[in-house]
């Protein structure tokens, strides 16, 4: 705790002799969107020169510490702008990062994040987005197969069956070796009428599985 003090107290007093007030150059250079994880954003913006920072419904005012570092408050994170070989933000290391180096590229304009790809309805870019997660990180948590079908049926939930339609789309891509999400597949086929596909899905599902009961009973239904 004494530690924590002591540094934020540091941290105060540089900031206490800089100036606030950024350059052209470096407000040019440092406004956008950084990639903060896989599928979240952190956005830089400038008002009267003065950095901020959109971040989780929050709208921070940073503070300079100097040319090309600054305190998040809501994060108790020093980030450091570093334009080399890309612009990117890097945090200050310290103890509670256990060893980790944090590095968050700068998009570019158009870039999205694969959610954000999917809301806009560029299916085909939301898939290239989750499989490049997959290839960089195929333990995160926004392309385990679990998850996105629980996404997909929470639109299934809402009526939202279009959506649900493509979420299971892409799971099946991802994983295309899976019985349960080819079953899922057939599910929203099936709510959008669309029965030669549903039944396409369901038969993808048993040639992985034989005994998935689920897509054997709607297989049966519509082939009668």
């Amino acid at each position: 705790m004494k530690k924590l003090f002591f540094t934020f107290l540091s941290l105060i007093l540089l900031v206490s002799c800089t100036s606030q007030k950024n350059s052209e150059e470096f407000i040019n250079t440092t406004s956008g969107r950084y990639l903060f994880n896989a599928n979240e954003v952190l956005e830089i913006y400038f008002e009267d020169a003065i950095m901020h920072a959109k971040w989780r419904g929050t709208d921070a005012e940073l503070l300079k510490v100097n040319d090309s570092s600054f305190y998040m408050k809501e994060l108790n994170e020093k980030m450091l702008f570093v334009s080399q070989p890309k612009m990117h933000i890097e945090l200050d290391p310290k103890t509670e990062h256990k060893g980790t180096l944090y590095h968050f590229k700068k998009l570019n304009a158009e870039e999205k994040t694969a959610g954000e790809y999917f809301k806009a309805k560029e299916y085909n870019k939301a898939l290239l987005a989750f499989k490049a997660i997959q290839t960089n990180d195929s333990t995160n948590y926004l392309i385990r197969e679990r998850s996105l079908n629980s996404w997909g049926y929470r639109f299934v939930r809402e009526k939202n069956y279009d959506a649900a339609l493509e979420i299971f789309k892409i799971n099946s891509e991802l994983y295309p070796n899976s019985s349960n999400v080819f079953n899922s597949l057939g599910e929203a086929y099936f709510l959008k009428k669309d029965t030669a596909n549903a039944i396409i899905s369901f038969k993808k599902s048993l040639a992985v599985n034989p005994e998935n009961r689920n897509s054997e009973q709607f297989l049966k239904k519509l082939t009668k």
